[in-house]
């Protein structure tokens, strides 16, 4: 499956590099693009010291763990949300037909090399933030748990909005708040949401185990909102289960699709 999948990748990314111009003007307009998410956070602290107690660089560390692993996603398993677009076209048939998972080809579907421009950028942000804010490897152990953390939960989320479109197929703005919405979200510290929000987000949809539990850990910070110190190291148990579930959904949503009947 896995190589498979990457033979896919392998055979977009080749058709795309025969424009090696347009490939290059794709890659950095792509890093500029999501350097703007950086901008705004530098102009809030433009005005201030301190956001919801959190200073510069520890808002840049929580924005580089959650948008390395979104961007990850977004390269490699974002065409999922694609699903309403085949099964309105009549195409989404050809990928079950194939010996091969239609999970791997919808995500390999239409594979854009050239946004591995914003994963660059998240990981420069993360590495400077690291290095400014000195963290010993006494809790940076954390920060690669935390990335692979992201990765499966995006993941996850991404594979469960591209289930929901075989019920919401007129909707994949909808089910696109669960991935694109949920990066926004973790792009800032919790403690600037609602109490209520926070738990939702930690209790229901495990954004929290993106960045924010364990960034707390890594940043020996006490949780605004009071909840257990264990919750910091629930974050792969939390993808866990994230993903088992998600798989479910994915295949009930397979196993009630009845085609266009063309």
């Amino acid at each position: 499956m896995a190589r498979t999948y990457f033979l896919l990748l392998w055979t977009w990314t080749r058709a795309a590099a025969a424009y090696p111009v347009s490939f290059a003007m794709m890659t950095v307009l792509g890093f500029a693009i999501a350097a703007i998410d950086v901008a705004v956070i530098l102009i809030i602290f433009a005005n201030t010291t301190t956001l919801a107690g959190f200073s510069r660089e520890e808002v840049l560390f929580l924005y580089g763990t959650a948008n390395l692993a979104f961007t990850i996603c977004d390269t490699f398993v974002s065409n999922l949300d694609r699903v309403s677009t085949h099964i309105k076209a009549g195409t989404l048939d050809t990928f079950l037909i194939r010996p091969v998972g239609a999970w791997i080809q919808l995500a390999a579907d239409r594979f854009m090399a050239t946004r591995i421009g914003r994963i660059l950028q998240a990981a420069l942000v993360l590495g400077y933030a690291v290095s400014a804010l000195g963290i010993g490897w006494r809790r940076a152990w954390m920060i690669p748990v935390m990335v692979l953390t992201g990765i499966v939960i995006f993941a996850s989320l991404w594979t469960i909005a591209g289930a929901l479109q075989f019920l919401l197929t007129d909707a994949p703005e909808v089910v696109n708040t669960l991935t694109y919405g949920g990066n926004q979200l973790t792009q800032y510290p919790f403690s600037v949401y609602s109490r209520d929000l926070v738990k939702g987000v930690t209790y229901v949809l495990p954004l929290a185990f993106v960045n924010w539990q364990p960034g707390l850990y890594v940043l020996d910070r006490a949780d605004p909102f009071g909840t257990p110190g264990f919750l910091r190291f629930l974050g792969p148990a939390a993808a866990l289960v994230l993903a088992l579930s998600a798989a479910l959904i994915w295949r009930q949503g397979l196993r009630h699709y009845r085609s266009t009947g063309s």
